[in-house]
């Protein structure tokens, strides 16, 4: 046998050896989490303990345990136990914002991880949303009351007899915006079916109440956007299911995908039963409904201010998940909406005000009712995250008419110094006439 190869086989023993008392001296640590997976709410902390089962915890100094994504939940104030004795430790884990992560832990002197846990942040129901529900259903119900008082009933049998406008309105609302809402959600969310989800569901709602104020305020035709209003609301019973369980099954198809008819049943209520009142205070208290009817205008552009602003502060943690792809779904479904619609009603010869309740019926989603299918048929936080899709919808759809009641006021503004302009003008130079027609009868006067 030669020498160098039996001295290789001795070294190979010797090695073979030492590692086998290393691995039966010093034990491999073992940790395990006491919570297999844990959900937290939004901003809070929660305590998390850890058992070492085998190890020297005085070894223990370079244990990391860690989030995949601090933006939703974050480790922090890690204690390691200091002595045999304590085979315990804690961190706590802060939820940052909505979604889901991992908590993962990795052992000194190795690359290999240990066992890990799943976090899912939740929102927690806040006295800020209880207080934004109440205040515009309040408001809303009052200011139909005033649409009640200022409507004319006349004209609103003239509509439901010849009803060529609500057939526009229904048309662009249960075709053209379900039609929208599907194609901008494949084209922006090509990967992302709750997102998909999310712009369909908004596609499919009924009206919104805000169409009523926003015509009021552009000086559009009233009558017939409650008329098509109070159509689009009942029909939703029927046009919703149609369009979810055909169209939307091809997005989604599994979860419970009910329609909210309860949901529905109020708003129709909350519509039809203000609208009542102010018929009877109309009819049967002349000087009240003068009154109502005169301060709609101001009343409703109260309203539609108050609701943007309380709006985007009842739902500014969610502005850290706009992105350009959120932010164009937002504007394209009502921009696009108003628009289609205003050309269909242009080539059907409608009037102007026709034209223009028509549009901004169309445009004009109820987004609450998109939310509460979301957060329905979604676990959480999947329910909450998609309802970025409908909030992006209802922070951009007042935009363009915002703009439009801004370039009226100027241009009224602009027409009325002008004409004001203009009668100085006149009556300037009608005095100027006056006096040169006195000047050469005074001096005729004069010489004779």
């Amino acid at each position: 046998m030669c020498p160098i190869s039996g001295l290789v086989q001795f070294l190979i023993v010797v090695v073979t050896l030492l590692l086998m008392c290393h691995a039966v001296v010093v034990k491999p640590y073992k940790i395990q989490f006491e919570q297999k997976n844990i959900t937290l709410h939004m901003y809070d902390t929660a305590n998390i303990k850890y058992n070492i089962l085998d190890g020297d915890p005085n070894n223990l100094q370079e244990l990391q345990i860690f989030s995949t994504d601090n933006n939703i939940a974050e480790v922090k104030y890690l204690y390691i136990p200091l002595n045999n004795s304590e085979k315990v430790g804690t961190f706590n884990l802060t939820g940052n914002f909505l979604g889901k992560t991992l908590i993962k832990c990795k052992l000194p002197n190795s690359d290999e991880l240990c066992e890990q846990f799943e976090v899912i942040v939740v929102r927690k129901k806040r006295l800020i949303d209880t207080i934004f529900t109440a205040s515009v259903a309040t408001l809303v119900s009052i200011i139909y009351i005033n649409f009640g008082c200022a409507l004319n009933w006349g004209e609103l049998r003239k509509n439901l007899k010849r009803p060529i406008g609500p057939v526009i309105g229904f048309i662009g609302q249960f075709l053209i915006m379900p039609l929208l809402s599907f194609g901008l959600g494949k084209v922006l969310f090509p990967e992302s079916p709750e997102m998909q989800l999310g712009m369909f569901f908004t596609g499919v709602s009924p009206a919104g109440g805000a169409s009523n104020v926003w015509t009021v305020i552009l000086e559009g035709n009233m009558d017939l956007s409650i008329t098509m209003t109070t159509i689009s609301t009942f029909a939703a019973f029927g046009m919703m299911p149609l369009w979810i369980f055909t169209l939307g099954k091809m997005i989604f198809d599994k979860g419970n995908l009910s329609v909210p008819y309860w949901q529905i049943s109020e708003y129709a209520f909350a519509l039809v039963v203000p609208l009542a009142i102010g018929y009877l205070i109309q009819r049967y208290l002349k000087k009240v409904s003068t009154f109502m009817a005169r301060i709609l205008k101001c009343f409703s552009s109260i309203l539609i201010l108050f609701i943007i602003i309380f709006a985007i502060v009842a739902n500014l943690y969610l502005f850290k998940l706009f992105s350009w792809q959120i932010i164009v779904a937002g504007m394209g479904l009502p921009y696009l909406g108003y628009t289609f619609a205003f050309i269909l009603a242009k080539l059907l010869k409608q009037p102007a005000p026709d034209c223009l309740a028509i549009a901004i019926e169309t445009g004009i989603q109820n987004t609450g009712i998109a939310i509460f299918l979301l957060r329905f048929s979604l676990p959480q936080p999947e329910g909450d995250l998609t309802t970025i899709a409908p909030v992006a919808v209802a922070v951009m759809t007042p935009f363009p008419l915002l703009f439009m009641y801004i370039y009226k006021k100027l241009s009224a503004r602009y027409s009325k110094k002008k004409l004001s302009l203009h009668d100085d003008c006149q009556s300037k130079l009608a005095l100027d006439n006056n006096c040169n027609n006195d000047i050469p009868v005074c001096k005729l006067s004069v010489v004779s």
